[in-house]
């Protein structure tokens, strides 16, 4: 009995689609999230041009034999993409630490790519002598599978080719702004210890922190993945014991917390949320402590939950010396700034940076514009609750604004709270309206409250109620906002030039 190496070429192919399809949504788009990931651009455009490449291959080659030139072309493509594939992880290991899961899928995908080629370049040279055509060759629910991979693997490549565009467009946009604009943190540069560096606002900070020419520690739990993804540019720790005590922090900026949207708050979630905030800052205060000198500056984290819900209809601005309330959300802000303020007794400034709803490229900026970019978006429960908001570039700005305000201070140490809000809060639908006309959409689709409030419980608050939050302390410090208004906010977001 002869073996079909032809046969046996397109079996290994449809395991490759399998793998493939694994990978992409396991590693690529789960794990990695490579569509968020600011470095990831170059690696993305490569997977979307090995993607067009593999939709042709798997469509082609499903059902058909390509003869005589063709089968020089079908050669050439495998060059091709062997030389991608190098690029790839190349690309690829200069960019990200690769979690062991993803290695070894790509290493299984390699060794099995390097089999069907190796099988397909065999049959390719008895193609090449048959006169030029392409012959039709079906192989029954294998060709049909070939052909539902070839189309699975063009859209993966175009949903990369999309990501990558404007991932280097944001790049570019970025740079340019940085350029005109560059943030100024003091006077001087300065050791900075940042804690959630790795998350969304904490990445961006750094960027702009070694910018501006100041040395940076990173308090992570995976310092080798973060220094990594850091270009080696960031010292990273996972214990604040690994900062030696002759080492010097001038300033603490701490973003660190556990996400607060997503399970239901139970009990033990309460305690992980109150353990990610108010007990880590806790640590970093009782770190502080120990130190033979003390950093000057700590930059902590809160949100205007501080403030609790507003009654829908209500127009009250919020400022800094509105006052709490006794709910979660409350509480824990409140747990959490008087974790900080306990810094004061060190000699430390403290500046509790309440934080609206971040506007930025991550985030949960792009989940709430789906449905209004698919044609869907409309207001949740009545709308009318209050959003306040900022873009992600005015509260960079805005932490270097509040330590330029610390440093000029002559009082003792001080614990003050800042509203980090753009001074145009509106409301939901407001909001959902000003997003759909950036994104020339409809805005028609409601989403009643009573699911929303089935599924998440008291969480749904933080959806369905909102807070008219003015940023008073920044303005009556002189701060300007480069985006004041939705408009503008969602125009540079959503249209990087």
């Amino acid at each position: 009995m002869t073996l079909d190496t032809h046969l046996l070429a397109l079996q290994l192919m449809a395991a490759q689609g399998v793998l493939g399809a694994f990978d992409t949504l396991y590693h690529h788009e789960g794990t990695e999230a490579l569509p968020r990931r600011g470095t990831a651009a170059r690696e993305l455009a490569i997977h979307a041009t090995r993607s067009s490449i593999y939709c042709a291959l798997f469509l082609g080659l499903s059902a058909w034999a390509w003869h005589g030139a063709w089968a020089w072309v079908l050669l050439a493509v495998f060059g091709v993409e062997i030389v991608l594939t190098l690029w790839d992880f190349v690309v690829e290991d200069g960019s990200r630490l690769l979690p062991p899961t993803e290695r070894v899928t790509h290493t299984v995908l390699a060794i099995n790519a390097g089999a069907f080629i190796a099988l397909l370049a065999m049959s390719a040279v008895g193609w090449a002598a048959q006169p030029t055509a392409m012959v039709w060759q079906p192989h029954g629910w294998l060709s049909a599978f070939l052909a539902l991979c070839g189309v699975g693997v063009g859209l993966s490549g175009l949903r990369d080719g999309f990501a990558a565009r404007a991932l280097f467009g944001q790049h570019k946009q970025a740079q340019a702004r940085d350029a005109l604009a560059p943030v100024r943190f003091g006077t001087k540069p300065q050791h900075v210890l940042v804690t959630g560096g790795t998350g969304f606002i904490g990445q961006i900070l750094v960027r702009h922190l070694l910018a501006d020419g100041h040395a940076v520690t990173v308090w992570t739990r995976d310092a080798r993945s973060a220094a990594w993804d850091f270009g080696g540019a960031v010292r990273c720790v996972q214990s604040l014991h690994q900062v030696p005590a002759a080492d010097d922090v001038d300033v603490v900026v701490n973003l660190a917390g556990a996400r607060i949207l997503g399970m239901r708050w139970s009990e033990r979630r309460r305690q992980q949320l109150l353990r990610s905030r108010e007990g880590l800052t806790q640590q970093l205060v009782a770190w502080i402590a120990t130190r033979p000198r003390k950093p000057w500056l700590l930059l902590s984290g809160s949100a205007i939950g501080y403030y609790g819900v507003q009654p829908q209809g209500h127009a009250a601005e919020l400022a800094e010396d509105a006052p709490p309330q006794e709910i979660f959300m409350s509480q824990l802000c409140q747990r959490w700034e008087q974790a900080a303020r306990a810094a004061v007794t060190h000699g430390v400034h403290v500046a509790c940076m309440r934080f609206g709803f971040v506007l930025g490229h991550q985030g949960s900026l792009p989940q709430l514009l789906m449905p209004v970019r698919l044609g869907m978006g409309g207001r949740l429960g009545s709308g009318r609750q209050w959003l306040s908001w900022v873009h992600v570039h005015d509260l960079v700005r805005a932490m270097a604004h509040v330590w330029s305000v610390a440093e000029r201070a002559a009082a003792p140490a001080t614990a003050q709270a800042f509203n980090f809000t753009a001074p145009g809060a509106l409301s939901q639908e407001e909001f959902t309206r000003v997003a759909a006309s950036v994104l020339h959409r409809p805005c028609w689709m409601p989403t009643p409250a009573a699911p929303v409030r089935l599924l998440l419980g008291e969480q749904a608050d933080l959806l369905l109620e909102g807070q008219r939050v003015v940023p008073a302390q920044l303005l009556r410090t002189g701060f300007q906002f480069m985006f004041p208004d939705a408009r503008s906010a969602l125009a540079d977001l959503c249209r990087p030039r």
